[in-house]
């Protein structure tokens, strides 16, 4: 019996590691550099301003039912099709402008962070 060949080591032409390379917007969020913590406190902020506008909304609608039939007693006693008008609205109008004011500010938060990736990439170029 022979001896099989010796394995020879197959490899690529040499690489060049010249390439430089810069810091990404990326980068400097992960390394919580001065210049990504500007970029994450300027997403916070707007994040807590949606947030505190859509709390606003719902305390001065939702919040103020209770006062506006507390200031106008009369309106106990108004009925639709049967059912008081208070329980209507808070039964069944409530609801929908709840879901509402969640779909709006889900949107609203997925723009904000739109853009604040648009602006991190825009950093990276």
């Amino acid at each position: 019996m022979s001896e099989p060949p010796p394995r020879v080591r197959v490899t690529g032409p040499p690489r060049s590691r010249t390439r430089r390379v810069r810091p990404s917007g990326q980068a400097e969020i992960d390394a919580a550099s001065p210049l990504g913590e500007l970029y994450l406190t300027s997403l916070m902020r707007d994040q807590l301003r949606l947030a505190l506008r859509t709390v606003a909304l719902l305390g001065l609608t939702v919040g103020a039912m209770p006062l506006v039939f507390f200031l106008a007693p009369s309106l106990a006693d108004v009925r639709l099709a049967g059912v008081p008008l208070a329980w209507l609205l808070l039964g069944a109008g409530v609801y929908p402008w709840l879901v509402w004011l969640a779909w709006r500010f889900l949107r609203r938060a997925e723009a904000n962070e739109r853009s604040f990736a648009a602006l991190v990439e825009e950093v990276e170029r």
